[in-house]
């Protein structure tokens, strides 16, 4: 496997497709309310995008599938984990949770990173496993330094998530991004015993490395499965779960948060 070290350069185009991306997050979030559909918030987001000159990264993917997917965002609620598909029907109510997902375009680099927010008033066990999955995120970047490998990313989030009464999704990891969305290395949100056996590898972190960091976390067990609509994932029991995501770079000192919010 080949992982690209980004120059100055391309990190600072990495930057602001990251920025707009956040700006479309950010735009999601505010309009987030009991009564709005999730297609008027894939809606916001692509007029986000369209301002600043961008594509979706997510619209269409991937090239040659017999299932690309429809819409610039992915809208997941309650125990949908990922993937979910925008719809005019799936109207948000008063204590639902919506991960949102966002990719974008911009100059040729893909900025990508999620969130998953409150609609109206949520349970405060509602809310402690948001701020758990969200505290999972920061726990990971906080191991992206020199020194470290991804599998030191995975083993922080695993160790966190756990301690905390919750489980980590197994089947979707972070994942490299640059020119492509999906790029090596893969980053897992965990890391299994005997890992090597497994055909699993850990890459030493280098400065130009630039990697989505995305912790899945689930109220229940980890285990999930598709829906018949060929992209949305939800948890096998039922149990809620929230998903968090920003894209970073590994440099020679603290790593840079391309998708920081505005």
């Amino acid at each position: 496997m080949a992982v690209h070290l980004k120059t100055a350069e391309e990190l600072e185009i990495m930057r602001e497709a990251g920025r707009i991306n956040a700006m479309a997050l950010a735009a999601m979030r505010d309009a987030v309310q009991p009564g709005v559909s999730t297609l008027a918030l894939d809606q916001i987001a692509a007029e986000v995008l369209r301002k600043h000159g961008c594509t979706g990264a997510f619209v269409g993917y991937p090239p040659g599938s017999p299932h690309p997917f429809p819409a610039t965002i992915t809208a997941s609620i309650n125990h949908e984990l990922v993937h979910g598909i925008p719809s005019a029907d799936r109207i948000l109510q008063e204590g639902d949770i919506i991960s949102l997902d966002c990719g974008t375009i911009y100059q040729g680099f893909v900025g990508d990173s999620a969130l998953t927010v409150p609609v109206g008033k949520i349970a405060p066990t509602v809310q402690h496993l948001l701020d758990v999955t969200e505290r999972a995120l920061w726990v990971g970047i906080e191991q992206c330094k020199l020194g470290n490998e991804t599998a030191d990313v995975s083993r922080a989030i695993q160790k966190y998530v756990e301690s905390q009464g919750y489980s980590v999704v197994r089947e979707y990891t972070g994942h490299g991004v640059g020119r492509s969305m999906h790029e090596d290395p893969q980053v897992p949100n965990w890391w299994p015993r005997r890992a090597l056996q497994r055909g699993w590898h850990s890459y030493p972190l280098q400065a130009g490395m630039t990697f989505a960091i995305e912790p899945m976390v689930n109220a229940g067990r980890p285990e999930t499965r598709m829906l018949d609509d060929h992209w949305t994932v939800v948890t096998r029991d039922g149990s809620l779960c929230a998903h968090f995501e920003h894209s970073i770079a590994v440099t020679e000192g603290e790593p840079i948060i391309l998708t920081m919010f505005p």
